[in-house]
């Protein structure tokens, strides 16, 4: 079973992740400040940790950088939503970051992808005449070398760890180039269609209305 770290101050809501993410078979610890969490760390090793960063104490901050020391995988859920939170929060090394107040679906579906690309780690993953080999860093269809660009290979990871969850734009942005979001650049667009091009995916990665993208494909 895996073993989650739950560092939030707010009583009510780390009730409810606990009880939502132990119906999903996983055993969760809670921490009720940055000093107790910080004990907690300190004792063991976590598979994930869900992260405040307003706490008591000791901050979300300071926790996350002791936390990407010891090399644990972590969430921020954070009422600090501003852009610039979450891309300090990123370029931090938190593996994933959300605003509170969030969609309870949408936390479990987040821990399931961090899970997925932290404690099952797959070097190559294959779907009909694509493959894509994530530590070369190269893609093949049919066979045949497919020239991806840096920004190109990197979000077309970031959609395949998130595979078949819709990504809001600015997430997409944020993770992808570091940089805030800007509703009038067309960056993102840009890279998407060539990315469906290349591939052939053009009804794989999906435009989801008024949120994003989503790569759709089945489980394996």
């Amino acid at each position: 079973m895996l073993r989650v770290l739950i560092v939030e101050d707010d009583s009510a809501i780390s009730n409810l992740i606990k009880m939502t993410l132990t119906a999903e078979h996983y055993s969760c610890t809670v921490a009720n400040d940055g000093r107790e969490g910080e004990e907690y760390l300190e004792k063991q090793d976590w598979d994930l940790v869900l992260l405040d960063l307003m706490l008591p104490h000791v901050s979300g901050y300071e926790l996350l950088e002791y936390i990407r020391k010891l090399g644990f995988p972590v969430i921020i859920i954070s009422a600090m939503n501003r852009v610039d939170d979450r891309i300090k929060g990123l370029r931090m090394g938190a593996d994933d970051y959300i605003s509170k107040p969030f969609q309870i679906a949408e936390l479990v579906a987040r821990v399931e992808s961090v899970m997925r690309r932290t404690s099952k780690v797959v070097d190559k993953f294959v779907y009909g005449d694509i493959t894509i080999d994530i530590m070369s860093r190269c893609v093949y269809k049919n066979g045949v070398d497919v020239k991806l660009t840096i920004k190109e290979f990197d979000l077309l990871e970031t959609l395949l760890n998130n595979r078949n969850i819709a990504l809001n734009r600015d997430y997409l942005y944020e993770t992808v180039w570091l940089d805030e979001y800007e509703g009038q650049t067309r960056t993102l667009d840009n890279h998407i269609q060539r990315l469906r091009k290349k591939l052939g995916w053009e009804d794989k990665i999906q435009t989801v209305f008024r949120i994003g993208y989503r790569l759709s494909l089945p489980e394996q």
